[in-house]
C-alpha cells in the first residue's frame, strides 16, 4: 500500500465519511481544533487519553470522531513542538534552559538526569498550557470557513435551520371541550 492510499484510508475517506453525515461546520471546526490542540500535547502517548476525556466531558458540543480524526492528523506536529513548548515554559518560568545535547541525551538513558528531565517535562507541559488557548482559537478561526466550504459541497444531509423557516409564524394549541 502507497502513501497515496493510506492518505486515502486514514484521512480522506474518514474526512468525507463526517462531512456526509450532515454536521454543523462550527461544530466541525471546534472538534478540529480542539483534536488538534490536545493532539499536539507534549506528552507522547497520552492524546488518545486526552481526547477521550474530553469527548465525555463535553458531549454534544464537539463532534467525537472529528475530535479523534483530528488528534491523529496532529501527531507528526506533536514531535516537532515539543521543543518549542519546552522552551516556551522556560521562558515564562525563568527556569534552567534544558540542554538537547547528546551528552543530555545519555544522561536521560541512564537515569543521571531525572530532576533535569522532570523539569523539562513541566517546562513543556506549562508551554503547551499557556498556548494552547490560542492555538484552539486561531485554528477555529482559520477552519469555520474551511468546514463550511466542505459541509457545502459534500453533505448529503441538509443542516439544521437555526431559525424557524417563517420568522412570524407561531404554534397555536387547539383545545377543545369535552
Amino acid at each position: 500500500m502507497g502513501m497515496r492510499d493510506w492518505f486515502q484510508k486514514k484521512i480522506t475517506d474518514p474526512l468525507l465519511s463526517i462531512l456526509r453525515r450532515g454536521a454543523e461546520p462550527k461544530q466541525l471546526a471546534f472538534s478540529a481544533a480542539l483534536g488538534i490542540t490536545l493532539g499536539v500535547f507534549p506528552v507522547c502517548g497520552v492524546t488518545v487519553f486526552l481526547c477521550g476525556v474530553t469527548i465525555a466531558l463535553l458531549g454534544s458540543f464537539c463532534h467525537a470522531p472529528t475530535v479523534m480524526l483530528a488528534n491523529f492528523i496532529a501527531t507528526p506536529i506533536e514531535l516537532s513542538l515539543v521543543v518549542p513548548f519546552l522552551r516556551f515554559g522556560e521562558a515564562i518560568t525563568g527556569g534552567p534552559h534544558f540542554p538537547l545535547t547528546s551528552d543530555a541525551l545519555q544522561k536521560v538513558l541512564t537515569g543521571q538526569a531525572s530532576r533535569e528531565v522532570l523539569l523539562s517535562v513541566a517546562h513543556a507541559l506549562l508551554g503547551w498550557l499557556a498556548a494552547s488557548p490560542f492555538i484552539l482559537g486561531a485554528l477555529y478561526i482559520v477552519l469555520i470557513p474551511c468546514f463550511k466550504i466542505l459541509v457545502h459541497k459534500f453533505s448529503s444531509v441538509p443542516l439544521s435551520p437555526k431559525k424557524p423557516l417563517h420568522p412570524h409564524s407561531e404554534v397555536r394549541l387547539k383545545v377543545r371541550d369535552v
